[in-house]
């Protein structure tokens, strides 16, 4: 979905998800239709100097002053919270990429996710604590607004409660939520971080099972849409470092194939084919006249062409478009990311400028089985 950047602090873009954009009109009218008004005035006249009288709040276009003013407050401290991410991260001399505000709240995107346990306990703890200064400082303006302005009062009281209640539910240990990955640097602090990685994840998922339940019972498409984002986002963290894991210490040179063996772009598909069958290969680097790799193919592409066709089709008009170079000695696991952007469909593996193989989400099947069956380091293998 589409990101608007709305300005930068610290240098990081701050941005603005279109699903905010269309929600928070909606958010604004739940909170000025009157019955929430009504509730919160209850528990803000806990904590005023001078009680706010339900009536005045409801009269007139105060309701709605209070929606608008109320739901640009929330998400202006959903902002504040990520920068508490933002500025932990930074004292470990970690960057954030971006905070992006959109319907569930916001999501700072660090360059890295920092594998000792004290690192991400204080990164992840910041936000909440930022929700806690954003809080105190709300309760101090309420403290110091006079009588006449009961509406300024009502915003401040309303995200004083705002800002706690959040504060409370993003400790819940829900990974990938914050509480989660506390939960997370605890339990990496006595076993594996892959390990409290998918213990964490079991429990995340756990909620998310639980705020579906929840969400279906009391009629929220809010709770839903949460419960897929935590359980997707959980389980998508916890293959992640699997993959992170399982790779540690493996290099692009030891994982490529021995060989640099293309096919020329203007080849026809029925001589690939001939080549696939006497090579025993279903995935070949294609090149161009000027020997310069410009994609990848497989059998997979082949299929899309008929047979009366395949001496006709170049191996051009059917390739998967998309080269990058790496040298060999860079981490395996990057490359992995580089390929599952879906922006390169093949690496081109150098050593001293020179090219040694390539290596394509194929290739990484094998080195990913020896990890998992408790190998060393993968040795380069030489296609067949």
């Amino acid at each position: 979905m589409r990101n608007y950047t709305i300005g930068s602090v610290w240098g990081i873009p701050i941005r603005i998800n279109i699903s905010l954009l269309v929600f928070l009109p909606v958010l604004a009218w739940l909170l000025g239709s009157g019955e929430q008004i009504d509730v919160y005035t209850g528990v803000v006249n806990g904590f005023t100097p001078t009680a706010l009288d339900p009536a005045v709040l409801n009269a007139g276009n105060a309701p709605w002053l209070i929606g608008a003013g109320a739901a640009v407050g929330l998400f202006a401290s959903v902002g504040v919270h990520e920068l508490g991410h933002a500025w932990a991260a930074r004292r470990y001399g970690i960057e954030t990429d971006s905070i992006t505000l959109w319907i569930l709240g916001g999501l700072a995107s660090l360059r890295e996710m920092p594998r000792e346990w004290h690192k991400e306990f204080w990164i992840a703890i910041a936000g909440p604590a930022a929700s806690v200064l954003v809080a105190a400082a709300c309760y101090a303006v309420v403290a110091v607004l006079p009588s006449s302005v009961p509406v300024v009062t009502f915003v401040f009281g309303w995200l004083v409660v705002t800002n706690l209640v959040l504060t409370v539910f993003n400790l819940l240990p829900a990974f990938p939520m914050d509480g989660g990955r506390i939960l997370r640097a605890l339990l990496s602090r006595s076993r594996p971080y892959a390990s409290a990685t998918q213990t964490a994840a079991r429990i995340g998922s756990l909620f998310a099972l639980g705020f579906a339940v929840v969400g279906v019972l009391s009629f929220s498409p809010m709770l839903l849409l949460l419960a897929v984002f935590v359980y997707g986002a959980a389980n998508g963290e916890s293959r992640h470092v699997a993959l992170a894991t399982l790779l540690e210490g493996v290099t692009a040179g030891d994982v490529v194939t021995g060989a640099f063996d293309p096919v020329a772009a203007d080849a026809s598909v029925e001589t690939l084919l001939d080549r696939m069958m006497t090579e025993r290969r279903t995935e070949f680097p294609v090149v161009d006249d000027d020997g310069t790799v410009v994609g990848v193919v497989s059998i997979a592409d082949v299929r899309r062409v008929k047979n009366r066709d395949s001496a006709e089709t170049t191996v051009g008009e059917i390739l998967r478009e998309g080269a990058s170079r790496v040298s060999a000695d860079t981490d395996a696991f990057e490359v992995l990311g580089l390929l599952n952007t879906g922006k390169t469909a093949i690496v081109v593996v150098e050593d001293a400028g020179e090219p040694i193989g390539v290596l394509t989400r194929t290739d990484f099947t094998a080195a990913l089985d020896i990890r998992r069956a408790g190998g060393g380091p993968v040795s380069p293998r030489t296609a067949m």
